[in-house]
């Protein structure tokens, strides 16, 4: 399994699997409109093959993440992806890591918290505007829950 930043080459497949695992080319967080193909960050690939992609941007001290998948679930994808994003985020002197999901998204809390990131806001009711900009968010969500507010998690990453 190999982790290596998102080239111009990789342009095509990233905005093929962000349509396929976003439902849209866009991306949308508090309040903000994302292209993730168009962004900097990482593929995870073995043989070839994708096994996770991660988009970002970046804010004075702050790197966003945009986009996280991991098409294997259970194999470090994940894990390898947020890895690589904290080197990146020393390497470009920002010492926060910070990323938004919903509240439906329980399973991504869980792999957040556990990698040490915590929570640093809660807007409720923020998904009826991003559903404006992005009408593909669905109004029910992971384990029937209904898709009504982004919570920020935050990681604070050491400079060295």
């Amino acid at each position: 399994m190999v982790v290596r930043p998102i080239e111009e080459a990789d342009r095509i497949v990233v905005g093929r699997l962000v349509l396929e695992l976003q439902r849209a080319h866009t991306a949308v967080a508090h309040g903000e409109v994302f292209f993730p193909a168009s962004l900097p960050g990482f593929l995870v690939e073995q043989q070839d093959r994708v096994l996770g992609l991660l988009t970002y941007t970046t804010s004075g001290p702050v790197l966003e993440i945009v986009t996280i998948d991991a098409l294997r679930r259970g194999r470090g994808v994940g894990s390898s992806l947020v890895d690589a994003t904290v080197v990146r985020a020393r390497e470009l002197g920002c010492s926060r890591i910070r990323l938004t999901t919903t509240n439906d998204n329980l399973d991504a809390m869980r792999f957040y918290q556990r990698r040490g990131f915590k929570l640093a806001a809660l807007r409720p009711d923020a998904v009826r505007e991003s559903r404006r900009l992005k009408p593909e968010i669905p109004v029910v969500g992971d384990y029937g829950i209904p898709i009504t507010d982004e919570l920020d998690l935050e990681r604070r990453v050491s400079i060295r």
